[in-house]
């Protein structure tokens, strides 16, 4: 019973992952520029609902979903303004730039009084509760984080196979310029992007912030989440699912099993394993870019 509880609580840790690879993964995507600060956002998502439920009183739907907009409108506006500019530049230096963002993100919430220096917690109506199935005791949630994770990752799946606007980011992913001579406007499609990448890693952290505590740290999973994009394979979205499921499975095993300190460095050696065995990962495969 113990390896099926700890099992569980991989899954749902994996899936928190994912959905920080999803954002990985959109992003480049649309532009080829890998977003650094994909935790900070997951990290600043997680901040707004504490900031929201502790200073304006909200419950906790509601102020789940004003940080997620709120969220989705600050990812438009940094690509505005900071992203859009050095488009064309050399990749080294949008990638510093994402770097320094997230940076700037982490300084920025350190000096909000009464969070940005304390550990805090978010509570959630279901925080504490107990789920039993067959016989095994599973927290509420971890449970809530596979239920939430799979419908959002359903509801992208439709988007991009069976709306406009997703089969508009796919023709920009494999084309930009041929995108846009098709008459897709590709500027503002990459801002839809970063928002709608904000938003997913809102979310995340919104499930995540019940499980542990709110610090202006905790972005750093995203180093986590990089991983699992790469084992998925660099630009598949089912492949940043499966890429986080197996970091936080393995995560989880390695410390149920192994000494105390394998748990940390278990995603970066499973990386370097499927480097070696499978460069592009499970989902990768070298293709010439159509529209």
């Amino acid at each position: 019973m113990d390896v099926v509880q700890v099992m569980f609580s991989g899954l749902a840790v994996g899936c928190v992952y994912a959905l920080i690879a999803f954002g990985f993964v959109l992003i480049y995507k649309a532009t080829e520029i890998v977003n650094f600060a994909q935790g900070e956002l997951m990290m600043m998502g997680a901040i707004g609902g504490v900031i929201l439920m502790q200073w304006l009183h909200l419950p906790f739907l509601w102020a789940a979903l004003c940080a997620v907009l709120l969220m989705a409108g600050l990812g438009a506006l940094v690509e505005r303004l900071t992203i859009r500019p050095v488009l064309g530049r050399p990749q080294f230096t949008v990638v510093m730039l994402t770097i320094g963002l997230g940076y700037l993100a982490r300084g920025v919430v350190t000096m909000i009084p009464g969070v940005g220096t304390d550990t805090t917690v978010l509570e959630a109506p279901y925080r504490g509760t107990v789920w039993e199935i067959g016989g095994v005791m599973l927290g509420a949630e971890h449970g809530i984080i596979i239920l939430v994770s799979a419908a959002l990752a359903i509801a992208l799946y439709a988007l991009f196979h069976f709306t406009l606007i997703g089969i508009a980011m796919q023709a920009t992913s494999q084309n930009q310029i041929a995108a846009y001579y098709m008459g897709i406007p590709v500027r503002r499609l990459n801002g839809v992007v970063w928002a709608l990448s904000a938003a997913v890693a809102a979310i995340a952290g919104l499930l995540l912030a019940p499980v542990t505590f709110v610090h202006a740290n905790m972005g750093l999973i995203g180093l986590k989440a990089f991983p699992a994009a790469i084992i998925g394979g660099f630009g598949s979205l089912p492949g940043a699912v499966v890429g986080g499921l197996t970091i936080g499975l393995v995560e989880s095993l390695a410390g149920f099993y192994l000494p105390e300190g394998f748990k940390d460095v278990a995603a970066y050696v499973v990386i370097l394993v499927m480097l070696v065995i499978r460069p592009r990962g499970f989902f990768g495969r070298k293709q010439g870019k159509k529209v």
